[in-house]
């Protein structure tokens, strides 16, 4: 399947014995599904994959091949701070079938930029999944460099980068390096819902979203026009999501995503301590941009 466009990072619905919510998971995934996104994304950092088993890690992974059916890309969070955890995550992710596996950096070790590569490296040469490098430096402390992205592009089963470094010089960089190595089959997609805009302008192929949890539609089309070259549209939509693009990460993802979708009557839950419920002043802020929305 292809990976470009708008993928949602998906959160994990809890019941109120904190299990995993697998009916209101594949409710979910139908709703993003019927509203046009291109991908979903299961047991990522949005999924709350720090506090999730790997016992609900892999069985999330079963229901997002399941329920997508081939109707999008199924990409499973299969990365680890070890690297021989990531591979028997990313070999069940190949093994029931998804289309993609996301690959943190490996996080609080602070791997060098050769340990980054040797990482990648032997995950390539043990499946034939395609991978997707998650490149995320506010969660773990380390971020691979354009050099080390270059190196990485050349690995087979290593498809693209999802860049969540705010830094827009190194986008550009970075496609600049692929383009020098004859690497443009490489996708960057954005891993920021409010850059998205400016980086498919430098070339990136999509986006891997949070804000497409609340309003899937809207941050599809935005991409769509964009990838068609319709900046004019794409930029009314990311000023008409502004909003939700900030207030979404007002206190720590996916707090106020999941507090979002709670108060649409979504299945969503509470999240896994040590994350807390969001505090009354954010509740509110985010209730006023649902409201201008017409999300509530």
């Amino acid at each position: 399947m292809k990976l470009e466009g708008t993928t949602v990072a998906m959160v994990t619905p809890f019941t109120r014995e904190d299990t995993v919510d697998e009916e209101g998971m594949r409710e979910n995934m139908n709703y993003l599904l019927e509203r046009g996104v291109n991908g979903l994304l299961a047991a990522g950092t949005t999924g709350e994959s720090a506090t999730i088993t790997h016992q609900e890690q892999k069985k999330m992974m079963e229901i997002l091949v399941d329920e997508v059916k081939g109707k999008a890309a199924a990409v499973a969070g299969a990365g680890s701070n070890s690297s021989k955890e990531a591979l028997d995550l990313v070999k069940y992710a190949e093994d029931v079938g998804a289309d993609y596996a996301l690959v943190i950096t490996p996080y609080y070790n602070k791997p060098q930029q050769h340990g980054l590569y040797e990482h990648y490296k032997m995950l390539s040469e043990s499946v034939d999944i395609p991978i997707i490098v998650y490149n995320v430096p506010s969660r773990t402390g380390t971020d691979i460099d354009v050099e080390t992205i270059g190196r990485v592009a050349q690995l087979d089963n290593i498809v693209a980068i999802k860049e969540a470094n705010p830094d827009l010089d190194k986008v550009s960089q970075t496609i600049h390096k692929l383009k020098s190595l004859e690497q443009e089959d490489f996708l960057v997609l954005s891993g920021n819902d409010n850059l998205t805009l400016p980086m498919i302008s430098q070339g990136c192929k999509g986006v891997i979203s949070v804000v497409g949890n609340v309003d899937p539609a809207r941050m599809s089309a935005m991409v769509n026009k964009a990838m068609e070259g319709d900046f004019q549209g794409a930029q009314d939509l990311h000023y008409e999501l502004y909003d939700l693009m900030k207030v979404l990460f007002v206190e720590s993802n996916p707090v106020p995503a999941k507090e979002a979708l709670n108060l649409m009557g979504r299945p969503s839950g509470h999240v896994r301590m040590p994350l807390a419920p969001l505090k009354k002043e954010s509740q509110d802020e985010l209730r006023k941009v649902l409201l201008d929305l017409q999300l509530i």
